[in-house]
């Protein structure tokens, strides 16, 4: 007989890991970072007085950096102490 420890390993833990709304969060993901280098042409940019160039795909990335970081700290899961 197997001890019931708590833990799954193989198929039950991938299926576990593997949602269905991590699928989506992967695919979403997998999307942006293609589009992202798509577009590689130059742009300027002004973010209130300075004006910069530079190519599209960096200032998307930095975008998506900063959403992938504001969304992952107001939708953390709190754990309990």
């Amino acid at each position: 007989m197997r001890a019931n420890d708590g833990s799954r390993g193989g198929r039950d833990g991938l299926r576990e890991w593997f949602t269905p709304g991590r699928i989506v969060v992967l695919l979403i993901t997998v999307l942006a970072v293609i589009f992202i280098f798509e577009n590689t042409r130059e742009v300027r940019i002004r973010l209130l007085i300075p004006e910069v160039t530079m190519p599209l795909y960096l200032a998307l990335l930095a975008m998506f950096v900063v959403g992938a970081l504001c969304g992952g700290y107001f939708f953390r899961r709190r754990r309990p102490r």
